[in-house]
């Protein structure tokens, strides 16, 4: 699938000029408010839509393009953060229980065949 393809070109070239920042820098300061994940990932499923039909200008393609590549970048940045906030939590709790010396009952009940 030609999409697939283009997409897969455009993240790689998204990661290598990406600040790091989970933050709401990026992006956010280029359009104002950063919109929530949702509404940015199903704009951005519409964008691709949009231009897999055909039936546009060049010129509309590539400012459907840009906008796609915002998107995703925004899309990504979301989900930094969230990984990030997700390891936080486990690393708070694995603190705990280390500290609880309950360390060795978590990790038996992992075991737990059930």
């Amino acid at each position: 699938m030609p999409g697939a393809e283009a997409a897969g070109g455009a993240s790689a070239g998204r990661e290598s000029s990406r600040s790091g920042s989970a933050g709401n820098g990026g992006a956010a300061s280029k359009k104002g408010a950063r919109p929530p994940y949702e509404k940015a990932r199903d704009e951005l499923a519409s964008l691709v839509k949009r231009l897999e039909a055909g039936g546009l200008t060049l010129e509309q393609s590539l400012e459907l393009w840009e906008r796609g590549e915002q998107l995703a970048d925004i899309c990504e940045e979301w989900l930094e953060g969230a990984r990030a906030r997700l390891a936080a939590a486990v690393g708070r709790r694995e603190e705990r229980a280390g500290r609880d010396g309950a360390g060795g009952a978590a990790a038996g009940a992992a075991e737990t065949p059930f």
